[in-house]
């Protein structure tokens, strides 16, 4: 698992996590009442879900240093990892993968804590930056074992 970030981090990541909100204030009070808030994809990320065990093994194939923001439930084991807005057709392949539509709505605990069994197992750093596709397929697709092919890092 993903060391946790130090809470100056944390906080920027929450701050970011708010500024792709289209009413953060709301977003705020609904975390305040310690429920999930609802967040639209498509203007500034795409959610990709998989089962959870298969998502931990990725995170560990992709290392630290190459992930974006990856949201976990671990009441019903499931895992969405945040990838860029442009997605297309990238992961259509990947069985493990489900890519929601722009406009779908992901329910989000605060950066800072979990709410109702949801989690951030990797944070938001503040940066915006997100898992790169290729990569993610890299982990999850057809004979994902235990290693990237060293092209997937360029």
């Amino acid at each position: 698992m993903a060391t946790q970030p130090a809470p100056s981090l944390r906080q920027a990541g929450q701050e970011w996590l708010l500024s792709c909100a289209d009413q953060p204030d709301a977003i705020r009070r609904v975390w305040d009442a310690e429920e999930l808030a609802l967040f639209r994809t498509g203007l500034h990320w795409r959610a990709a879900e998989a089962p959870l065990g298969r998502s931990m093994d990725a995170i560990k194939r992709i290392g630290p240093d190459r992930l974006g923001p990856v949201l976990a439930d671990v009441t019903s084991e499931r895992a969405w990892w945040l990838l860029p807005p442009g997605l297309d057709d990238e992961l259509d392949d990947i069985r493990l993968l489900t890519v929601h539509p722009h406009g779908w709505l992901l329910r989000c605990p605060p950066v800072l804590y979990a709410v109702r069994g949801r989690v951030w197992v990797e944070t938001p750093d503040g940066s915006g930056r997100l898992t790169d596709p290729v990569l993610l397929g890299a982990a999850l697709g057809p004979g994902g074992g235990p290693r990237l092919p060293a092209e997937a890092f360029g």
